[in-house]
Order: structure tokens, then sequence, then C-alpha cells
């Protein structure tokens, strides 16, 4: 069973809303509700390559 973060509903799920209104698929429950922590840690990590990039 695959878990999903709902973007709509804030909440974990299994199925239900439309693939544009969440993120994953997820292995585990607990992964799926960390899902907002970890897109916000990807982001910060790709802006600050992008960055570097921008700088050299």
């Amino acid at each position: 069973m695959s878990f999903y973060w709902c973007l709509k509903h804030n909440t974990v799920e299994d199925s239900g809303c439309a693939n544009s209104d969440r993120l994953g698929p997820y292995d585990t429950r607990e992964q799926a509700s960390a899902a907002i922590e970890s897109a916000a840690a990807r982001t910060a990590e790709q802006d600050a390559r992008d960055k570097a990039e921008d700088d050299w």
C-alpha cells in the first residue's frame, strides 16, 4: 500500500484526492506525514546549488 500527503486536506491518505493535489507515493504513513518538510529541504538544497552555480 502507498501513502500520500494531501495538499488539499493537509493529511495522509492512501487514496482519494487527485494526484495533482497530493505528494507521493510514500512507502509508510510516517514518510507521507513528513512530505512537506522533505519537499522544503529538497527545495532549499536545490536553491543553494542554483545560487552557487549563478555565483561562479
